[in-house]
């Protein structure tokens, strides 16, 4: 079945150095952007990971290198995320997003990655948090928990080759959700609004899921010692807290998305204080 598409639909895939998004880097990247009419684009970009504070290549773990292929000399002449960031801007921009498993980690690494380069002086219009985003694994995993190698077989009546590469990754991927499509024809609507929000369980305010929107459509805290609390709340009693966050070992989104909350509760309360008086 062909998407059923207003905007582009961009399925996208990474490799990466390690699993702690915070102290680890993309190495290959891989999009395939379907147009409303049909036509598919593929692109593929190998990088060279960078430590930004280290000033240097940022090396693979060897338990990626595993799993990915990839090894230190294999991206050592790449380039960086850095020199590419404005190319891979560009095949966002306009599009609604799609992937295996990408809102828990491909989403908040490429995320992470465009914070980095953000922060090391580029300008940068890119947010990640605007586009709907189309989890396939949360599709699969409602009908047919199972992966994405077991997806392929399964949907597409074959065997997946060249697994754990960005690009054959992302083509399984958008062949899965296709085939997903005609599997399902009176669950599933061929619609990236209801295709993004199907079995897409609690929605987060960061992508690395420390900030949940609860049924107000406050910010609520969802790990550590406040979970279950407001971010207002928090705020009020332990306004430190919001400086330990930005001091911690969490992802340059969740750092920003807390500091916008700060920054909104702060204006709040001095919209406050001026009534009064």
């Amino acid at each position: 079945m062909q998407l059923n598409l207003q905007k582009p639909l961009l399925f996208f895939d990474i490799e990466s150095t390690g699993l702690d998004i915070p102290n680890n880097s993309i190495v290959e990247l891989s999009f395939v952007k379907v147009m409303p009419d049909g036509e598919e684009r593929v692109k593929t970009w190998r990088i060279k990971p960078w430590d930004y504070i280290r000033g240097c290549q940022r090396p693979m773990e060897p338990a990626a290198s595993e799993v990915n292929g990839i090894k230190d000399e294999d991206v050592a002449s790449c380039p960086t995320f850095f020199e590419l960031a404005d190319e891979i801007a560009y095949w966002l921009k306009d599009s609604d997003l799609a992937g295996f498993n990408s809102q828990k980690f491909d989403l908040p690494m490429l995320a992470e990655e465009f914070e980095r380069v953000t922060a090391a002086g580029k300008q940068m219009d890119v947010d990640l948090h605007s586009p709907r985003m189309v989890d396939v694994q949360n599709i699969f995993h409602a009908m047919e928990p199972r992966n994405l190698k077991a997806a392929y077989r399964f949907y597409c009546g074959e065997e997946l080759e060249n697994a754990h590469t960005a690009e054959a990754d992302t083509l399984a991927t958008y062949e899965v959700l296709k085939a997903q499509l005609d599997r399902y024809p009176g669950q599933l609507k061929n619609d990236v609004s209801q295709l993004s929000s199907f079995a897409a369980g609690r929605k987060f305010v960061d992508f690395s899921g420390h900030l949940v929107w609860n049924d107000a459509g406050e910010a609520v805290i969802n790990f550590g010692k406040h979970k279950g609390k407001t971010a207002r709340k928090v705020f009020e009693t332990e306004p430190s807290y919001f400086a330990w966050i930005q001091q911690g070992s969490f992802t340059l989104d969740t750092k920003r998305q807390f500091e916008k909350l700060e920054e909104a509760f702060k204006l709040e309360k001095l919209a406050q204080k001026f009534k009064r008086n």
